[in-house]
């Protein structure tokens, strides 16, 4: 692996934290395996898929209790920044939903196998802090008789979905990567991304998305995918998963088989995709047969129905036919599968959840995410065992590939993190500069009209600023209009901000138009426009005042459907600050706009006729 040190201005080392061992040592983990890193002489980043190593690793399974091997099977959310010294309101919100105080607690109540990091349960504050949290839940797991280092985990998709912000290191998301159409841009961010995880303690990332996003109605995905063509979209999710792996992280391609093309968001309801079994095989299938020839690490199930794969009318993390028939059987994949959250309405729908676990399992899935009540469900799970209809050895085919995967992950050689790494290798001005090279290489130019774009600083000095401004996505700077406007600033012009959100009354409309009577030029960002929505009204009014407007699509790529008399539109595809600032040097004539759109846009009039179809971009 490169150094990712490279050109980075070292900060003086902090102490360590309170969950900080003051000098991890590897004779704990050590004497804690019995001997097992011996018998995967392979190395950290090796399969432990030798005779030698499973047998280690089944003698590791063999002396723990049931419960053990129950809770290994779980992956867990809880709140707090500190494993053992939360805040007081963590504290009550652990006891609320969990019934535990702290990390240590679920862990020596529950033995799980894993833990999940968000930012809203206040595990991410800063990446010192973070550090300090995997390592304090790494000591407090081997302090448990037969104790096993966790895997930790999170969704740092970049883009929309990042739960580690700034000052780590954000690329753009999937979609722009896309637009970029480089997979060695894909790859560098999973080889970036996946250092800096590894050296916050969190060894598996729910990334990438590996749906093929054919709906532009879909609510749940979008440009969370890298497009709509199966193939590219193939391409970009195997370089991707290369780079995170090569870091030492172990990639998840979701939502398996497949949720592109679905109109319900499976947090909230229960989707249904009606393609046919060949549609699907050469459409969704694509991009997971490309992950698991890449070495995929594990995969993640779709809280979806497919009637054409099974008839049964389960979701998908609950069939046996296409997850143990498809997934391990057709396309021949033996790594390890984790369900969607077990919180979300589409794999709550049809059964309790006593028995989502149980039934998850009986499909193929090895690790269970994110149950809403953890001790219904791993209380389900041991009584299925102990109730005859799970049998011990099924338990045991999963924990194996759970632990194959700590294994080659390096965790049971020594699963702690040292603070001085922290500043050599997270948000350095190397990966920085990656992230702002990259995005240049993203954003795509859909409508030029008379050459307006490049503003010029000397016929347009005055640019106004409006638009959305959804919350951060990332912990970035924030908001979006306030970020156009600095980067505009900084790049010679005088632009002001005014935020008139995603669906601004009249009185908001009245004043932005008002402001544009002083400037030499308005940007626009717009987020997710619709034909009767008050944003597109706003455009509207703006372009009525005779004043060049640039619109900038700072989510769906879409919105350039509903606005046909702006004077120039560009798809960032997120509103994060790294996106916003490589438009805003579009805009200026600072970079040349590159990126080719990677899914088509419809008329807005007639959804059956493309407007732009998927390579379409301008450039200067």
């Amino acid at each position: 692996m490169r150094d990712s040190s490279t050109g980075s201005t070292r900060r003086p080392s902090r102490p360590a934290g309170p969950d900080t061992p003051s000098r991890p040592s590897r004779r704990t983990v050590l004497a804690a395996t019995a001997g097992v890193t011996a018998a995967l002489a392979a190395g950290p980043h090796a399969h432990a898929a030798g005779a030698r190593g499973d047998t280690a690793l089944r003698a590791l399974i063999s002396r723990m209790t049931l419960e053990e091997k129950v809770g290994q099977l779980f992956v867990m959310r809880v709140y707090g920044h500190s494993a053992t010294a939360p805040d007081q309101a963590d504290i009550d919100a652990n006891l609320e939903e969990i019934g535990v105080r702290t990390a240590a607690e679920l862990i020596a109540k529950y033995r799980v196998g894993g833990i999940i990091y968000f930012a809203w349960a206040h595990n991410t504050r800063d990446p010192h802090q973070i550090a300090a949290l995997s390592n304090g839940i790494q000591r407090a797991s081997l302090e448990q008789p037969r104790g096993l280092p966790l895997l930790i985990s999170t969704d740092q998709e970049h883009g929309i979905v990042a739960r580690v912000g700034k000052p780590a290191t954000l690329f753009p998301g999937a979609m722009a990567l896309g637009a970029g159409g480089s997979r060695a841009d894909a790859r560098e961010v999973g080889r970036v991304g996946g250092a800096e995880l590894r050296a916050l303690g969190i060894r598996q990332d729910y990334s990438p998305v590996a749906d093929v996003n054919v709906n532009p109605a879909n609510p749940v995905i979008g440009v969370r995918s890298f497009g709509a063509d199966p193939d590219a979209v193939a391409g970009l999710v195997a370089a991707e998963v290369k780079g995170y792996q090569a870091s030492g992280v172990a990639a998840t391609a979701k939502h398996f088989p497949g949720h592109g093309d679905t109109a319900v968001d499976s947090h909230f309801g229960f989707p249904v995709i009606t393609h046919s079994r060949e549609l699907w095989s050469t459409l969704d299938a694509v991009p997971f047969r490309a992950a698991i020839r890449a070495g995929i690490d594990s995969i993640m199930t779709a809280h979806i129905m497919v009637p054409a794969l099974d008839p049964a009318g389960d979701p998908a993390t609950l069939s046996h036919p296409i997850l143990t028939g498809i997934l391990r059987g057709e396309l021949g994949y033996d790594g390890l599968v984790v369900t969607d959250a077990l919180g979300m309405e589409g794999v709550r729908t049809k059964y309790g959840d006593d028995r989502v676990p149980v039934l998850a399992l009986k499909a193929g899935v090895d690790q269970l995410l994110n149950p809403p009540d953890l001790d219904v469900a791993w209380n389900a799970v041991l009584n299925a065992v102990r109730g005859g209809e799970l049998t011990e050895a099924r338990l045991d085919e999963s924990i194996l590939r759970v632990l194959r995967l700590k294994s080659k992950l390096g965790l049971l050689s020594d699963p702690y993190v040292r603070d001085a790494n922290v500043d050599r290798v997270v948000g350095t001005p190397g990966h920085l500069r990656a992230a702002d090279r990259i995005a240049e290489r993203t954003t795509t130019l859909l409508v030029n009209k008379e050459g307006l774009l490049p503003l010029s600083r000397r016929r347009t000095p005055r640019v106004l600023v409006v638009g959305a401004d959804p919350a951060s996505p990332s912990l970035s700077d924030g908001p979006p209009t306030t970020v156009l406007a600095g980067a505009l600033t900084e790049l010679g012009f005088t632009a002001t901000a005014l935020s008139t959100g995603t669906a601004p009354s009249a009185a908001t409309i009245a004043r932005a138009v008002a402001a544009a009577a002083d400037a030499d030029a308005v940007v626009v960002g717009t987020y997710n426009v619709t034909a009767t929505g008050s944003q597109k009204t706003l455009v509207e009014r703006l372009l009525a005042t005779g004043v060049p407007v640039i619109a900038v699509a700072v989510r769906n790529p879409y919105d350039i459907a509903q606005l046909p008399g702006v004077g120039a539109c560009l798809a960032a595809y997120s509103w994060t600050d790294v996106e916003l600032r490589a438009a805003a040097r579009v805009i200026a004539g600072r970079a040349d706009p590159r990126g080719r759109l990677p899914v088509p846009v419809q008329r807005a009039d007639d959804p059956t006729q493309v407007l732009y179809p998927i390579g379409y971009g301008l450039t200067y």
